[in-house]
């Protein structure tokens, strides 16, 4: 235990899983992160790539599994071929590019699969857990406003910093023009929101607020996704979600 986070006692009795919710009322709810590395896949994807949908459909198996996270980011690049993707921005391809230019792999493509920040071309199989986490992460929900704890623990670098995206799941598009025409495309762990929050030294917890909505397109579920990096490499050190 790392006395510099009062509440680790409490994280590391979770045990294995990745995170947990506790309901305490109608507004307020909170996940801790576990103490062993959380498993972080992204997607990058788009309705416009005819090579797509089967990543998209196995990103979907992960849902409801508590050693792993993931994250389905669809890119614009692919919409000048006569159908836009309604959930493609171009914040998602910068930071696919941003990730090449860190060297999680040598060049951008669709459908590409980062796990824990690294190229992975193995899909659908998984690499083994991670070990112990540097940081632990505690999210708090207050309404729509949710409160980020982060505590450095031992092996955490000097500089950390953080991402976040609002997730939804069970979206449906019926593809009407480009590669997918005339196919219904399911999608989940699609990303909805993406922010950032600059580096910090991470020799004292931080605490910092995301405005989450409980409730997005449709009155569909939002889940808060929290990753904490190296402000260096960019590498994930602990991931969190909250689904309430």
């Amino acid at each position: 235990m790392d006395a510099r986070s009062p509440w680790c006692a409490a994280t590391l009795a979770l045990g294995l899983a990745t995170s947990t919710g506790v309901v305490a009322d109608a507004g307020r709810c909170e996940a801790r992160s576990a103490p062993q590395q959380a498993r972080l896949v992204e997607l990058y994807t788009s309705e416009g790539c005819n090579s797509c949908p089967p990543a998209d459909r196995w990103l979907s198996t992960l849902k409801g599994r508590d050693d792993v996270l993931a994250a389905a980011f669809h890119v614009d690049y692919w919409d000048h071929l006569g159908w836009k993707d309604r959930f493609g921005a171009a914040a998602h391809t910068e930071r696919q590019a941003q990730r090449v230019a860190a060297g999680a792999s040598r060049f951008a493509y669709t459908p590409q699969v980062l796990v824990d920040g690294r190229d992975w071309r193995r899909w659908p199989q998984l690499p083994p857990a991670g070990g112990p986490a540097p940081v632990a992460i505690q999210l708090r929900r207050e309404d729509t406003r949710v409160i980020v704890d982060v505590a450095p623990l031992t092996g955490a670098p000097g500089t950390i910093a953080a991402w976040w995206v609002l997730l939804e799941d069970g979206h449906a598009s019926a593809v009407k023009a480009g590669e997918n025409r005339g196919v219904a495309l399911q999608h989940d762990h699609v990303v909805r929101a993406y922010g950032q929050r600059a580096s910090w030294a991470s020799a004292a917890p931080a605490r910092f607020e995301i405005t989450a909505p409980r409730h997005g397109e449709g009155g569909r579920p939002v889940r808060l996704l929290v990753v904490v990096s190296d402000a260096r490499s960019g590498l994930p050190l602990q991931a969190v979600q909250l689904g309430c």
